[in-house]
């Protein structure tokens, strides 16, 4: 968890801090993504499906991320939880609970509702605190410029 804050701390200003890695078979590094919805203006630049792509690229020869493991400093909303379904992620773990959009067991399970085919392990509040700090000091920095 420590190495998604660090690249959660390299998402663009105007975006909300979140961080992801997505970790090959042997534990190295596959890929990373940070929020970039707002630098590209496009809802589906979450961190989580930024670092799928990048791993997806540097596999090279198959879009199944099997055994592999997303690490991200927020909880997934129902459309990279949907996306790590269908990469066939073996695991994703998560800091800080979203109790908004949350599709990790906050506000919904997608990925252990029933019926679904393919189910990753998952591990939540990895990090907790260091998680929803970073978004905590986002929000109120956010609050005193838009207060200006």
């Amino acid at each position: 968890m420590q190495r998604a804050l660090e690249i959660a701390a390299s998402t663009p200003a105007s975006d909300i801090p979140v961080g992801a890695v997505i970790y090959a078979p042997d534990g190295t590094e596959l890929a990373t993504g940070v929020n970039r919805r707002e630098q590209l203006a496009d809802p589906t630049a979450h961190a989580e499906v930024e670092a799928i792509r990048a791993a997806v690229r540097a596999l090279g020869d198959s879009w199944r991320l099997e055994h592999c493991e997303l690490v991200v400093t927020l909880e997934p909303c129902a459309m990279c939880a949907g996306a790590a379904q269908a990469a066939r992620i073996g695991s994703v773990v998560f800091g800080a609970w979203e109790p908004k959009t949350g599709a990790c067991g906050s506000l919904v399970d997608v990925l252990r509702a029933p019926g679904a085919l393919f189910v990753p392990e998952v591990r939540a509040g990895v990090s907790e605190a260091q998680c929803q700090e970073l978004l905590r000091d986002f929000f109120q920095n956010l609050r005193t410029t838009t207060a200006k």
